[in-house]
Formats: C-alpha cells, sequence, structure tokens
C-alpha cells in the first residue's frame, strides 16, 4: 500500500503541474538567476564554482542554489522547459520524502499520505515549484526532509548524527529559510517521536506539562548544539548580505509598528488563503502605517487564543501543539519582522509552515469524525484532493510569463499602495521585452501615477520611448531616474544612447563614462562607448572599449563581432577573424558575424596575393 500511495502521489502531483513544463521564464528575478547571470552560464566550471561560494548575489548566499542553476544550463541552456523540470522534480521527491518521514516517525499510513498530498497539491505551494527564481525554496526544503530523515535514523540508532548536520548544513547553502529546523526537530521529539519522557506525565494537563523531565529537555537541546551553531551562522551571514545589498528595509519605510501589525495579520490571511486558496498573487503591497489597529489586535487576539487552546489539549491532542507551534515557529525567519522587500507577505513563504497546518488537520480530522463518520473521509478527501488539484492546474497557468503573471496579480490586488507600482512596472517590462511598445507605456505610466518616485519605472518608459523614437521624452524620464538615484548606472547608459541618436556624441560619451563611474563591470556601457569612439574614428580607443567589455563579459557576441569589424577596418584580418569567429561560436545566428568572416576571409586572401606579387617583382 505504501508503494502505491507513493505513485498516487507522483502522478497526480505531475498531473496537476504538468503545464508548468510549457511556461517561459518570468521577468522577476528569473533574469538575475538564470537569463542574465553570466556567472551561471558559464557552466559548472572551477571559477563559477568558486564564485558560488565566495560571493553573495542577488541579495543572498546559497552556493547549493547557484550550483544547481549551473547544472540545469549545462543541461538544458536556456531552454526553460528542462528548468520547469527540475523545479518540479525536487517538488515531487519533497512530497515523497515528507510521506516518507512522517510514516516512518508515526506509523500511520493514512495520515501521513494525507499531509503529502495536501502539500503537494495546496496552490500556495505554486509559486515555489513554477517560479524558477524560486529553486532555492524547493531545494533547500529538499535538504530540510533530508535531515528529518537524518534525524529519524540516529534517534533510532541506525545512522550517524554528522549526517543529520550535513544535511542541515546544505540546506542552509539552498535557502537560509532552516534556520528554524532545530526547533522543530524538538517538537519532533515531543510528539510523535516521543523523547521527551511524556509517557511518565500525570492525566492532569497541567501537572502534566510541568512533569516534562527537565534533564531530557537539557539532554536533547544540548543534542542539537551542533544545528544551533550552523543556524546562528547562517542568520548572521544572511542579514549582513541582505543589509549591505538594500533588502533589508529600515524603519524609514517601515516602521516597528506597521511589521509588527503586519506579522500578526500575515499568521491569520496566510490561515485563510490555505482554507480559500482563490485571488493568489506574485506580490501583495505592504500597507505599513495605514494597516488598521482593530486588524492587529483581533489577530493578535487569535493567535493567542488558539494558542491557549492547543496548549490546554497538548496531552490529549499533541500532534495539534506540535502542528500549531510547527506554522508558527517556521514563518518567523519570513513573517516581516525584518522586513526584507516590499511585499507584505508571499505564497512562497508557506512552503514548509504550511506542513505543520496539514499534520494537525491529518491527525485532527478523524478524531472529530469518530462515531461512524469516518467512512465520509476518504469521499471527502477524494473531492478535496480533486479541488486542489484543478485549482493548483489553474494556478500554474498564471506563470505562463511574466504578461500573464502580472495581469494576474493586478487584477487580484485591490491596494494600490507605492509598492504596488512593481506589478505595473514589471508588466510594463514585460511587454516591452516581447517589442510591444505601445502596449508597454500605459502600465509604465500607471507605475508613476501610483509611485512618482519608483526610479526604474522612469527608466523604463524611458527605454519604451526610446525604441518609439521619441527621444525628448525619453531623455525627460531618464533625467527624472537619475534625480531620485543619482548612481543608476544603466540610465547613465541609456542617457547616452539617446544622446548618440541625437547626434550629440561628446553628450553620450559624458554619460557612458558615468554609467561606468558608477558600475565598473559595466560591460555594455563600454560597449556602447566603443562604438561612439568609432564613429569619431578614434579606433584605438574603441578597441579598448570593446577588450574591456569582452574582458568584463567573454559571452558578449556583438562586442567581439565591433572588435572584429575594428581590427578588419586597421588592415588587421587575422585579428579579425578571430573575433568574428567567438561570436559565431557564441550566438550562431549571428548573421553580421558571419558576413564579416567572409569578408574579413576575402580581404586577408587579396591582402596576401598582393604581398606574394610584391616579393616576385
Amino acid at each position: 500500500m505504501r508503494i502505491a500511495i507513493s505513485l498516487f502521489l507522483v502522478t497526480v502531483t505531475f498531473l496537476a503541474y504538468w503545464p508548468v513544463l510549457d511556461n517561459g521564464f518570468v521577468n522577476f528575478d528569473d533574469g538575475r538567476y538564470v537569463t542574465e547571470n553570466t556567472h551561471i552560464q558559464n557552466g559548472l566550471t572551477r571559477e563559477a564554482v568558486i564564485w558560488a561560494f565566495t560571493q553573495s548575489y542577488a541579495a543572498n548566499w546559497h552556493p547549493m542554489t547557484w550550483l544547481s542553476h549551473m547544472l540545469d544550463f549545462e543541461v538544458y541552456g536556456l531552454d526553460p522547459f528542462g528548468h520547469h523540470l527540475t523545479n518540479l522534480f525536487f517538488h515531487i521527491a519533497n512530497t515523497l520524502l515528507l510521506f516518507g518521514v512522517l510514516l516512518k516517525m508515526t506509523g500511520a499510513l493514512w495520515r501521513s499520505g494525507l499531509v503529502a498530498v495536501l502539500f503537494a497539491l495546496h496552490p500556495l505551494n505554486v509559486e515555489s515549484v513554477a517560479w524558477i527564481a524560486e529553486r532555492k525554496n524547493v531545494l533547500s526544503t529538499l535538504f530540510w526532509f533530508l535531515t528529518m530523515w537524518a534525524y529519524v535514523g540516529y534517534v533510532e540508532r541506525k545512522r550517524s548524527y554528522l549526517l543529520v548536520v550535513l544535511f542541515l548544513a546544505l540546506g542552509l547553502m539552498a535557502k537560509p529559510m532552516l534556520v528554524t529546523l532545530p526547533f522543530v526537530l524538538i517538537l519532533l521529539d515531543f510528539w510523535p517521536l516521543k523523547r521527551l519522557g511524556w509517557g511518565d506525565t500525570s492525566t492532569n494537563t497541567e501537572t502534566g506539562i510541568r512533569a516534562i523531565k527537565s534533564e531530557t529537555l537539557a539532554r536533547l537541546i544540548l543534542e542539537k548544539i551542533p544545528l544551533f551553531i550552523l543556524v546562528a551562522g547562517a542568520s548572521v551571514i544572511t542579514y549582513i548580505v541582505q543589509k549591505s545589498s538594500g533588502a533589508v528595509r529600515s524603519t524609514e519605510f517601515h516602521s516597528l509598528y506597521s511589521s509588527t501589525a503586519n506579522a500578526l495579520i500575515s499568521y491569520l490571511e496566510y490561515l485563510e488563503k490555505m482554507a480559500w486558496p482563490l485571488r493568489l498573487s506574485v506580490f501583495y503591497p505592504h500597507l505599513g502605517n495605514a494597516l488598521p489597529v482593530w486588524k492587529a489586535l483581533v489577530c493578535g487576539l487569535a493567535l493567542v487564543g488558539v494558542t491557549t487552546v492547543v496548549v490546554r489539549g497538548i496531552r490529549r491532542a499533541p500532534y495539534l501543539a506540535v502542528g500549531w507551534f510547527w506554522y508558527l515557529g517556521t514563518l518567523v525567519p519570513v513573517i516581516g519582522i525584518v522586513q526584507v522587500g516590499e511585499q507584505a507577505m508571499a505564497d512562497r513563504y508557506t512552503y514548509i509552515p504550511l506542513i505543520g497546518i496539514f499534520i494537525a488537520m491529518a491527525w485532527g480530522f478523524p478524531e472529530l469524525m469518530k462515531n461512524g463518520k469516518q467512512k465520509l473521509l476518504p469521499i471527502l478527501a477524494g473531492l478535496f484532493i480533486f479541488l486542489l488539484a484543478t485549482l493548483t492546474w489553474a494556478q500554474v497557468s498564471h506563470w505562463k510569463n511574466g504578461i500573464t503573471l502580472f495581469e494576474h496579480a493586478i487584477s487580484v490586488n485591490e491596494n494600490q499602495t507605492p509598492s504596488f507600482a512593481l506589478a505595473y512596472n514589471n508588466l510594463g517590462h514585460a511587454l516591452a521585452s516581447q517589442k510591444r511598445y505601445e502596449e508597454a507605456v500605459p502600465p509604465y505610466r500607471q507605475a508613476i501615477k501610483i509611485n512618482p518616485y519608483y526610479s526604474k519605472t522612469h527608466n523604463n518608459l524611458g527605454q519604451v520611448l526610446y525604441e518609439l523614437k521619441k527621444y525628448d521624452e525619453a531623455i525627460e524620464h531618464y533625467q527624472q531616474a537619475i534625480d531620485i538615484e543619482a548612481n543608476y548606472a544603466k540610465t547613465y547608459n541609456n542617457l547616452g544612447n539617446a544622446a548618440r541618436q541625437k547626434g550629440n556624441l561628446k553628450e553620450s560619451i559624458a554619460y557612458f563614462n558615468e554609467a561606468i563611474r558608477f558600475k565598473g563591470d559595466y560591460a555594455e556601457a563600454h560597449f556602447k562607448l566603443g562604438v561612439t569612439r568609432v564613429q569619431q574614428g578614434k579606433f584605438a580607443e574603441a578597441m579598448a572599449h570593446f577588450g574591456r567589455a569582452i574582458n568584463i563579459d567573454p559571452g558578449f557576441a556583438k562586442a567581439h563581432n565591433n572588435l572584429g569589424s575594428t581590427l578588419a577596418q586597421q588592415g588587421r584580418f587575422e585579428e579579425a577573424m578571430v573575433h568574428f569567429e567567438r561570436a559565431i561560436n557564441i550566438d550562431p545566428k549571428y548573421i553580421y558575424a558571419r558576413k564579416n568572416l567572409e569578408n574579413a576571409r576575402s580581404l586577408a586572401g587579396k591582402k596576401v596575393n598582393a604581398e606574394i606579387r610584391q616579393e616576385l617583382r
């Protein structure tokens, strides 16, 4: 029966998520993680592996996640099918591990299977699976369950404790969400592993709680000291990296009240979305100090009330307490007390926490439906599983591409706060990436209307207007972006392009130099500066900038092509052909590079013939 349930879990999960394999990349972190990340696109090279372990990027240090993306690129290149397939594989593996670990700890076949199927099919988990940039979530959860598996083996004296430490360390290097795992292991010691001497308690609830062997609890905490050391180190690294990158928002943007109120409200809203998983969104705007005090108080009282109930019934129904404290505790790193980003909450944050609620449900409902009513459980479970699978299928469709994703986010969010400008900005960007420039203008203008101080949108609107050849209006928005963010290198580069199009070469050079001043490794700015120097006839300077662009980004096909063209103009055909060939190797469909290579070969042949004739004279 265990094998049959496992096969069912694999089949139903694959069918519910099958449409994700036709989805593309989305313009929301997928660029930074894969499509525009040269480190990932270098594959599993020695240099790339060293970078993964020694550098922070995208406000994170998670080398295991980077290695998994590099491996995907080695196998699939930039075909999104393969990247989605890997995410789905991890989600299915997580489902099977969850089922296996729960079954091993409890011996409850059907209840463990119910928890696993709820985890596999709940629409709140779609974001973690369908979003390629959230590889870190599904990968770290794999190590979470492997840590639990190793821990159960250690308790049974079948496996070494070092295996527990190893899996936790690997998980923390995939995503620091695992910082709460040692505390969850203590919960599991209480139930279902029963390592806290619960069998020696009296029948009275209060007396029973006090009767937990303090020496046993102390020993179990001491046992986990190596895990707490790992967690402390990961927490410090994460805070430093996110603080230095600007991901951690100061109280200037979110007060202590707004962070606390948002946390209390989010705990209840996550449960609401679990029970009624409609109107899910990739981005939920933070209301800041506009959060109503009454709502925060009601949610706080509700949390205290539920906690009181489960604690009072802890001897009769320990699974309720374990499930509830699993939920409360594992959400702490992402509940918003330390605000990271502009979102109030996120579906992906529930990937691990809701397992606690699923456990409470799977063990609690059969107890509620005793006295003959349990015959209804298979029917109700079947209907519920079908409903979840249908909702998950529908939710996956919203992740088809950036346009469908952010159109859906806009349609389901009523709170048009300044932070929600991100959704309109990303919709405009998704449209622009498909060269639908006219359609991209309205979302950008709406984003600016919501938040006039969003520098990224001013820059992006400028780019669209530039493509529409409205250079003066484009420059106006570029200038506004710089007024808001003085060191915005990309905008200076765009200003250089606009100035060059208007024939102001000296002005464009000044802008390109400013872009490089603020971002020394800006390959695109060096490239454009090289193009401008060619227009001025300053070939030596042009070649220096093309060379610098190639040193920064060896896969910059246009830089190789233009360097080759400049070398050919100097009569250096052999050197030119090397760069044309490199451009073609990088981009086999690069027609201009192929034509330039043919011309260089022809000219080189004529030059050789001319030299031979000269020698014969």
